[in-house]
């Protein structure tokens, strides 16, 4: 059968972490015959060679190619794909790896859209990775409908006739952004360019050792020179005007901006901070027009102006202050609705600890120039910021806390501007209800079985400002019970350390509080037996009862029915009696059946039939019951925050 898909794979003493990426390879849901993988081992002097054949005399679609050390990826790159076979070719790090469904999944929507270049939607650990530009499909993408730019690594699937048609192949040497001069030209020359982003297809990593390429300091003189060379590609396949100055515009704001800004400002010594900023000065004098600075954001246009102006003590002072601006978020309720969790949450921007104040009127005039002071520039970023408070907004961001998988929910918000002390100074304060249904909130599927995390994006004045949604008091205890819902069993908790909001799927054993029930609790009625549990359940949801008898005895296994009753749910099942003779039966229920892999709890009780009739016995001593609990556990904050946040949707 044709090879589809060629996967390269560049190799330099990667030591234990090229164990993920093999492992990802093997567990692709492409046929192993459809694919190969062409590892190219670029002269490593570890154990990774050897290993590399021992894998390779294993597994039939998995090459090694071992080659004299040429000092960076981009040959290692151009090996694999004079070597590849496949209709596309895949770039892979060798301390990557891909999602078990990548390579399948990329392969045929490349083909359902005629794609020369598929872009995958990646997951960063410990790395930045885009996030815009994976907020949904683009099947027919370009750098213009999209925020492709933002995405310049290699890891993405190229259509191999494209690449010997138009003799793309990466700059070789040591030498830094060889991907950005690859991917930037392929960009601009593909015919088509489809971005997937309704799967995670690669796992980007930042290693332990901090060994990253991406991560070592680099010396500026070479790194800005590699930067000209993918600016002359823009420069040859497009023509002057908003264009290329929008792609211009990635480099200044990511490679010398963001540089020259904030923490990482700050963080540098200062030789080295003066050794980048002479060469990143040079640049933005030579190459760009005042058009790229002008689409930037306030605080970038204000960096962009001192850089070239020369004042590198402005823009320390200046990040100074820029890193005192955090977002601060507030809970305001988290209760379950028919299946759905709704979120209640107040955001907003602060400066050194307290909450951020603007002039109460805005002004959207351009900066004309290079800011007279650093007092100026904050002025004139806090008048920009108040003209674009319409277009304030607060997202809610799901993150797997061990693949780092991002998914957006959406969220319902008002925008509030608050008098603040002091004349003429307003907060903008940002008031919403994010919905996540379990069933959908993994870009239109369901959740994964993990622990998630919940971030909150608040966007004003050209900021992006990430936080935690907390903390509260509350730390380890739950937030809401669990609720049964779109397959899921889905626990909404504060966690430990910091009393920040979480949600475990399909994980969660003793926090359920299932271990609470008593027996005084399970009513028993002829065959049928009844219990409360502490689930929030949509309307009638199957589940499955687990009974497990003395040895030699086979489990047998009950179909039973979770039915909402008020805050909670009864569990419900009919016990085949004439099968439960003799000694008594541990229960234990899964309330999602169908999961990839259902969970069974332990339920605190035993079952025991004797002359036809059921006998409920304590596992263990009683402690106070659920039912009893849930009857008397008093939420007097939780329904005047849900009164409150329905009051605000009518």
């Amino acid at each position: 059968m044709p090879v589809k898909v060629s996967v390269v794979i560049p190799v330099y003493n990667p030591g234990n972490y090229i164990e993920d990426c093999i492992a990802s390879l093997r567990r692709q849901s492409l046929p192993p015959d459809e694919f190969e993988a062409i590892f190219v081992d670029d002269g490593s002097t570890d154990d990774t060679p050897a290993r590399l054949d021992a894998v390779a005399a294993e597994v039939e679609n998995i090459k090694v190619i071992h080659q004299e050390a040429s000092g960076w990826s981009g040959k290692p790159r151009n090996v694999g794909i004079a070597a590849s076979e496949g209709e596309f070719v895949m770039f892979v790090d060798n301390d990557d790896y891909l999602g078990d469904e990548a390579l399948e999944r990329m392969y045929d929507y490349a083909v359902a859209n005629g794609a020369d270049v598929v872009v995958g939607k990646m997951a960063g650990k410990g790395r930045g990775v885009p996030v815009e530009l994976f907020r949904r499909n683009h099947p027919r993408a370009t750098v213009d409908n999209a925020p492709l730019i933002d995405s310049l690594t290699p890891h993405k699937m190229f259509r191999r006739a494209f690449l010997d048609r138009i003799g793309l192949r990466f700059p070789e040497g040591r030498r830094r952004l060889e991907d950005h001069v690859f991917v930037t030209e392929a960009y601009l020359r593909a015919d088509n360019v489809s971005v997937l982003s309704d799967y995670v297809c690669y796992y980007h990593l930042k290693r332990d050792d901090a060994s990253n390429a991406g991560f070592q300091r680099f010396d500026p003189v070479g790194y800005f020179a590699n930067l000209r060379e993918a600016l002359d590609v823009v420069e040859k396949y497009t023509e002057p005007g908003k264009t290329r100055d929008r792609l211009f515009r990635r480099w200044l704001r990511n490679e010398m901006v963001e540089r020259m800004r904030g923490r990482r400002l700050l963080a540098a010594p200062e030789d080295y901070r003066q050794e980048l900023f002479q060469e990143i000065r040079s640049v933005v004098v030579e190459r760009f027009g005042p058009g790229v600075a002008a689409g930037l954001q306030p605080t970038q246009q204000v960096v962009a102006a001192l850089i070239a102006d020369g004042r590198l003590d402005d823009l320390v002072a200046f990040a100074e202050w820029e890193v005192s601006v955090t977002a601060t978020t507030t809970p305001d309720g988290v209760e379950w609705d028919g299946g759905l969790l709704r979120i209640g949450l107040a955001a907003e921007l602060a400066s050194g600890g307290t909450p951020m104040t603007f002039p109460a009127k805005g002004s959207k005039e351009p900066l004309a120039g290079p800011p007279a002071s650093v007092r100026e520039a904050v002025d004139w970023v806090g008048a920009h910021s108040v003209a674009g408070f319409g277009r304030a907004t607060v997202e809610l961001l799901l993150t797997e806390r061990t693949s780092s998988a991002q998914f957006f929910q959406p969220v319902e918000f008002t925008r509030e501007t608050v008098p603040a002390e002091g004349d003429d100074r307003v907060r903008l304060v940002l008031r919403g209800t994010a919905t996540l249904d379990p069933a959908t909130a993994a870009d239109g599927g369901p959740l994964d079985a993990g622990l998630y995390d919940l971030f909150v994006r608040v966007k004003l004045g050209g900021w992006t400002k990430q936080s935690r949604l907390g903390p509260v008091a509350l730390k380890g205890r739950t937030a809401a019970d669990a609720g049964v819902a779109g397959g899921r069993v889905v626990l909404p908790y504060w966690t430990a350390k910091q009393g920040t909001l979480a949600l475990d799927v399909d994980t969660a054993g003793k926090r359920l509080e299932l271990g609470r029930l008593t027996p005084g609790e399970v009513t028993v009625a002829g065959d049928r037996v009844e219990v409360p549990v502490p689930f929030h359940v949509p309307g009638d949801t199957p589940v499955l009862l687990k009974l497990t008898g003395g040895s030699g005895t086979a489990p047998r296994q009950v179909p039973g029915t979770l039915r909402p009753q008020g805050a909670a749910a009864v569990l419900e099942a009919v016990l085949p009696l004439g099968e439960l003779g003799g000694a008594p039966w541990q229960v234990a229920l899964s309330p999602a059946p169908e999961a990839s892999e259902p969970r069974f709890h332990p339920l605190p009780f035993t079952l025991r039939v004797k002359a036809g009739r059921v006998q409920v016995a304590a596992v263990r001593p009683p402690r106070p019951g659920v039912g009893q609990r849930l009857a008397r556990r008093a939420r007097p904050l939780a329904r005047k925050v849900l009164t409150r946040i329905r009051a605000r949707g009518k």
